[in-house]
């Protein structure tokens, strides 16, 4: 079957589930969504099934785990994600993230990076925003934060645009701290 090239509004279709269904479908609607503008519209429970929960199955890179373990000595270590708790719950176990607290857009009805979304996260942690460091591994995911006086943070990934790909360099990127791996990060924040 020959693929439409339509592009994907997934933020403004991902917002409208949210209001509108509780939290947990809106991942396997946003699966069906995504293929029907892929042009696959066969999209059956156990197809949707596979895909949503291969956010399940993720792996951590290799100094992911071993960092943020050193981190945890001396910071309060959450991750602060668009996926709902559930799903980052068993993406730590999964993966042995060391996290203290697991905090989801999803508790703020909202998607990064809508405000809501980083104050909240300060605010159940109890900290001001300037108190707070987002690390991402996306040039440009912790602006929103940055925006909101948060402090932000980045980690390289090489695979970070996929295959083939050219990673995201360190150099460059307005971040308050950038860093090639979660090792040099911990090394950095002491």
């Amino acid at each position: 079957m020959r693929r439409k090239r339509v592009r994907c509004p997934l933020v403004p279709t991902a917002n409208r589930i949210l209001s509108s269904h509780p939290i947990s479908p809106r991942f396997k609607t946003l699966v069906c969504v995504a293929g029907v503008f892929r042009g696959d519209e066969s999209c059956t429970s156990v197809t949707m099934r596979h895909w949503n929960h291969v956010w399940h199955r993720l792996k951590p890179s290799p100094d992911a785990v071993r960092g943020l373990e050193r981190m945890k000595k001396n910071y309060v270590l959450a991750t602060l994600s668009n996926g709902n708790v559930s799903l980052l719950v068993e993406m730590a176990k999964n993966a042995g993230l060391p996290w203290d607290a697991v905090l989801s857009a999803e508790l703020f009805h909202h998607f990064k990076p809508d405000r809501e979304v980083y104050l909240g996260a300060a605010d159940l942690l109890a900290y001001k925003p300037a108190e707070v460091m987002m690390v991402a591994a996306h040039p440009g995911r912790s602006a929103g934060g940055a925006s909101l006086w948060l402090r932000t943070g980045f980690v390289a990934r090489p695979l970070e645009n996929g295959p083939g790909k050219e990673p995201a360099a360190v150099v460059g990127f307005p971040a308050d701290v950038s860093e090639r791996d979660f090792l040099e990060l911990a090394e950095k924040l002491g």
